[in-house]
């Protein structure tokens, strides 16, 4: 029987040493299996120190995304965990001045919201239009709405590193 993982058995005691690991700001947990994405979940700002903010993403990454079930004992050792440390957010007039890969995406109208990552776009081999429609169509939006005036725009960048990187 396969069982999920418990919570406290994926996030580590972190007694960060390293300064940078105390910075508070936003972060993206990504886990993929076999190059498909298992689950993504993150925080466009932070309120925690970075490493306690992407031991929580990395724990709902696994248990929490709504679009998967959740990780089980088996696959632990089949995931490549790769994590996003967002720089501050920069509000845009225009959504289409982003540089695909370099910047992701915040589209924020009334209740509605969706973000991309900047490696979505390299990922996808989408340019600047299907990078924000995509956008939009992760907010549950069409792209429609970026003629009415009442949406917001965030641009940031990322530091992005998995375990990959080390081998």
């Amino acid at each position: 029987m396969n069982l999920p993982v418990k919570d406290e058995e994926l996030i580590p005691d972190a007694a960060a040493e390293n300064s940078a690991l105390h910075i508070v700001c936003g972060a993206f947990v990504t886990l993929k299996e076999n190059g498909n994405l298992r689950g993504c979940i993150g925080t466009m700002t932070g309120r925690l120190p970075l490493h306690e903010t992407v031991s929580a993403m990395a724990a709902s990454s696994a248990f929490h995304d709504p679009r998967f079930s959740p990780v089980l004992k088996e696959e632990l050792n089949k995931l490549i965990i790769e994590i996003s440390v967002l720089s501050p957010m920069e509000t845009i007039e225009d959504p289409f001045s982003i540089i695909p890969g370099i910047h992701g995406l915040y589209i924020i109208y009334g209740p509605n919201s969706g973000v991309l990552l900047p490696q979505v776009a390299s990922e996808q081999g989408w340019g600047v239009k299907e990078f924000v429609e995509h956008t939009c169509f992760k907010a549950g939006l069409t792209p429609e709405i970026l003629k009415d005036g009442k949406t917001r725009y965030q641009s940031f960048t990322v530091t992005r590193f998995s375990e990959t990187d080390l081998l």
